[in-house]
């Protein structure tokens, strides 16, 4: 019988969907023990889950995204080639686990962004935000 490897980092996909979680429920101010509660975990789990310590099984993710008001699969968009090419192989690369420890949404300035962006009450102006930022992202990238 194969012995079961010790995991010291956490995965980096997990990191990223954690991530993800955290962004999205700081920037709608909604607190870690309110989303526990919401979902029957504790605050310290929901903490677990964002630093992407504890893996979030399909069935919570499948609640936050309900209490956050997303899609599931919104917690996996945009994540970087590098995390997701290594997914399920052995020895991730030095970037990929790097890549996730400094994902740029996980900084107050991305969760202040989004924090105000929703404090937005008109939609058509928020959209329009939107579009601006990404317009001047797509410009930035050519």
């Amino acid at each position: 019988m194969r012995k079961r490897e010790i995991k010291t980092e956490p995965d980096p996909i997990d990191r990223y969907v954690g991530a993800r979680v955290r962004a999205s429920r700081v920037g709608q101010r909604i607190s870690q023990t309110k989303l526990g509660d919401a979902i029957g975990v504790t605050f310290q789990q929901i903490q677990k889950y964002e630093n992407g310590a504890n893996r979030i099984g399909a069935s919570n993710l499948f609640k936050i995204a309900g209490v956050l008001g997303v899609e599931v699969g919104y917690f996996y968009e945009n994540i970087p080639a590098d995390i997701w090419k290594a997914g399920g192989k052995k020895g991730l690369s030095d970037s990929a686990a790097t890549m996730a420890s400094s994902l740029p949404f996980g900084s107050r300035e991305a969760i202040e962004l989004t924090h105000n962006y929703y404090r937005i009450s008109d939609a058509p102006v928020r959209k329009r935000i939107f579009q601006l930022v990404k317009s001047l992202a797509e410009t930035d990238n050519a």
